[in-house]
């Protein structure tokens, strides 16, 4: 593998990256949104979005990882030049998205009774359910989205994905602010309408898709009349289940982190909001990063092109390593600036500081275990990496970010600080990984 030959997949990685990091920062700023227009509000409704977050993206994240397995595998068979196999499997795609969608809107009821029994302050539980409810329905339009996403993305349209984005962005900014602060006869009604405003925000962007599918001449071949498949569904639930599992263990140690952040109150809930809120908004080209070596790992080995697979994937981790140093000093340097743009608490922007300082060394080393997992997903060699995560986050970060923040003096801060250390590790171990499965075995005898 040589330098020129990382080189030339930087276009082609880029090509497929930029679209997706500006559709999933679009799907970013809707959450942002509810932050940016209910922090002068107070606290109280900013740590209700914070918490509500923290449980839905576990379930987010789940959906994704099982819908990803759609992307990978309409990624193999355009590489291989089998474009009459798409329809059915977008249709069997539409289907397990409205399964997972309804099941995820469940799974976040379930939890919301268990909520009190874990130390959140009672203001914000008083503050939330309705919200709550709302961006629980929220999971079906949002699977159903993605299966189109993931579609368009892997037969070379990733831009239609990030239009669909941007129609709910531009739906939910101002039906925001016209239902939070009121315009003309208009009552200001705050927090609830936050999640109304976000729900018909997705489900107009779902018709949008689902018109453009139906509509658009350019993909007349994706409407070719194929049966619904169960077991095409169930073939795409088991490749996507493990990557389901991993992204399951992650944000859910993600959302504990947040729990026990809410241990130290109703201000530092508030601070990890915004800080999660830019930190998540920066980490969208290394997530951008990883869904396009995912895609472009499947075309090549769909196309039997082996010898790529490695130029490929450390593009894309160049691609993502270059941003991530970059937004590093922005987050050490200017944090408090950051913060001081969505909030003027001074106390939630010193504490928000903080930990975007934590932010600015830990998402470099979060760019490298997604980057190479995201060359492990196009392998189809996600099961593997579920297991990192669950030793990396569950027994290793979360009781060594709790030690850091009670034990040694770091406060909500030092739960980041363990987080740290355990992307660091699972960094090295999918890197380590990947170098194995492209060295002994081939790309095309890993799928």
């Amino acid at each position: 593998m040589r330098a020129r030959d990382i080189w030339a997949e930087v276009p082609g990685i880029l090509g497929l990256a930029v679209p997706i990091v500006v559709g999933l920062a679009a799907s970013s700023l809707v959450g942002i949104t509810d932050s940016v227009m209910l922090a002068p509000l107070g606290p109280v409704p900013l740590a209700a979005v914070g918490l509500t977050s923290a449980v839905a993206v576990i379930l987010y994240a789940t959906i994704y990882g099982i819908l990803s397995a759609l992307s990978v595998r309409i990624g193999h068979a355009h590489g291989a030049g089998a474009a009459r196999s798409i329809p059915g499997m977008l249709r069997s795609g539409l289907a397990l998205g409205a399964a997972v969608g309804c099941l995820g809107t469940l799974t976040m009821g379930g939890i919301w009774f268990l909520l009190p029994y874990l130390g959140q302050p009672a203001e914000v539980l008083t503050a939330m359910p309705a919200y709550y409810a709302l961006m629980s329905l929220f999971m079906i339009p949002f699977a159903l989205l993605f299966a189109f996403v993931a579609t368009f993305e892997a037969i070379g349209r990733p831009w239609l994905g990030t239009g669909f984005a941007f129609v709910g962005v531009i739906v939910n900014v101002p039906l925001n602010y016209a239902l939070i602060w009121g315009i003309g006869p208009v009552p200001p009604l705050g927090l609830t309408v936050a999640g109304i405003a976000s729900l018909a925000a997705q489900c107009i962007a779902l018709g949008v898709a689902l018109g453009v599918w139906l509509l658009a001449p350019s993909l007349r071949r994706l409407r070719l009349r194929r049966s619904l498949s169960v077991q095409d569904m169930l073939k795409t639930a088991r490749e996507g289940l493990p990557l389901g599992v991993m992204y399951l263990v992650e944000t859910g140690a993600v959302a504990v982190v947040t729990m026990i952040i809410g241990t130290f109150g109703t201000l530092a809930l508030a601070a990890n909001q915004v800080a999660m809120s830019v930190g998540g908004l920066i980490y969208m080209v290394p997530l951008g990063a990883a869904g396009a070596v995912a895609i472009r790992v499947a075309q090549v080995s769909g196309a039997g092109n082996a010898a790529a697979v490695r130029p490929v994937a450390f593009a894309a981790l160049g691609v993502a390593t270059v941003w991530l140093i970059g937004s590093a000093m922005l987050l050490g340097f200017g944090g408090r600036w950051l913060a001081g743009l969505i909030v003027s608490d001074p106390e939630v922007i010193g504490l928000a500081a903080t930990m975007m300082a934590v932010f600015a060394v830990m998402q470099v080393f979060d760019g490298v275990q997604s980057t190479m997992l995201g060359a492990l997903r196009g392998l189809s060699d996600a099961a593997w990496a579920a297991v990192v995560s669950m030793i990396a986050y569950w027994p290793f970060g979360l009781p060594l970010g709790w030690a850091f923040a009670h034990w040694w003096g770091f406060g909500a801060a030092g739960v980041w600080i363990g987080w740290l250390v355990a992307l660091s590790w699972a960094g090295a171990m999918l890197t380590g990984r990947f170098w194995r499965k492209t060295r002994l075995s081939g790309p095309a005898q890993s799928l």
